[in-house]
């Protein structure tokens, strides 16, 4: 029997939150507050947590930052098989250099894009995935064509699988067909969810893991819709799902970090500001997300 819960062995199930940073109002990073999020992600529901990810702006951050944020994870969350890092860079080497130094903190998994100078063709990704996995820790595929123009197809998925490259796929692709014709192709490779506003869609079509976004507003709200969804206990997650989903959809947009930290801040959480390149939000989208996050807690989400 498939298990859909988070393991040691297999540590890149469950709900791994991709984290926003916490920044200061001088756009610093503020590590306590972000140590002080993952604890507090951790103890209501979460399985982990994956730092430097998009939502942890990490094109923004420099080496020096970028290498702390992961061993404040670590430290944070009293566990580095619950940290999977983001390696995610231009050159091969350089993010096979990010998946040592995860794995010299202890991590057990990291998530990695496809090459994202350049529009890639089948043997440069197969490459780039084979020389990071040389780092010796499992990879979690990121397959997000929106924004890389990389697209990880089912078959593409089953050769890098194939390959001993990846073990795992976070999908962001937004289409959910694609669910069975990888576990057809490839049936030992992990699908985990890779968009908010799928995630029933490819609960139901056995994904074992979500790498998430609101949770991070909304842990204990979105931990028990997972949960729900991945048991197939539908009267439970269809009207969690609908009532969450005005707030799931902003994780498939072009501002979804800043709407994830607007939501925290409205919850009480340290969101901040983003940094540049990313801008504020529009006055009206910001209306749009504050209004759904208080409805999301008037709902009794938290």
């Amino acid at each position: 029997m498939t298990t859909t819960g988070w393991t040691s062995a297999r540590p890149w199930r469950g709900i791994m939150v991709a984290t926003a940073l916490p920044l200061r109002d001088d756009l610093s990073v503020d590590h306590d507050a972000y140590a002080e999020h993952i604890r507090w992600l951790l103890d209501n529901g979460c399985d982990g947590v994956v730092p430097n990810g998009s939502l942890g702006e990490y094109q923004t951050l420099t080496d020096q930052e970028r290498a702390r944020v992961v061993r404040t994870a670590v430290e944070a969350a009293g566990d580095a098989a619950r940290v999977m890092p983001g390696v995610s860079a231009y050159g091969s080497a350089e993010a096979r250099c990010w998946a040592e130094q995860a794995a010299g903190e202890g991590c057990r998994s990291v998530l990695l894009l496809p090459p994202n100078a350049y529009r890639a063709d089948e043997p440069g990704v197969r490459a780039h995935y084979a020389e990071v996995a040389r780092a010796g820790v499992p990879v979690v595929a990121y397959n997000n064509p929106i924004d890389t123009k990389v697209d990880l197809t089912p078959g593409l998925l089953a050769r890098l699988h194939q390959d001993g490259s990846v073990v795992a796929v976070k999908e962001f692709s937004g289409d959910v067909r694609r669910a069975y014709e990888i576990a057809e192709l490839a049936p030992e490779l992990d699908l985990l969810i890779g968009a908010d506003d799928v995630l029933l869609e490819l609960a139901v079509a056995g994904a074992v893991g979500w790498i998430a976004g609101y949770p991070n507003a909304f842990p204990a709200g979105c931990a028990a819709l997972y949960r729900a969804a991945v048991a197939g206990d539908l009267a439970t997650a269809r009207p969690l799902y609908a009532s969450l989903h005005p707030l799931l959809r902003w994780d498939s947009r072009t501002e979804f970090v800043q709407a994830v930290k607007v939501s925290m801040d409205v919850v009480g959480r340290r969101g901040g500001p983003t940094r540049p390149p990313r801008s504020p939000l529009t006055a009206e989208a910001e209306a749009a997300v504050r209004a759904a996050t208080e409805k999301a807690v008037a709902d009794g989400h938290r």
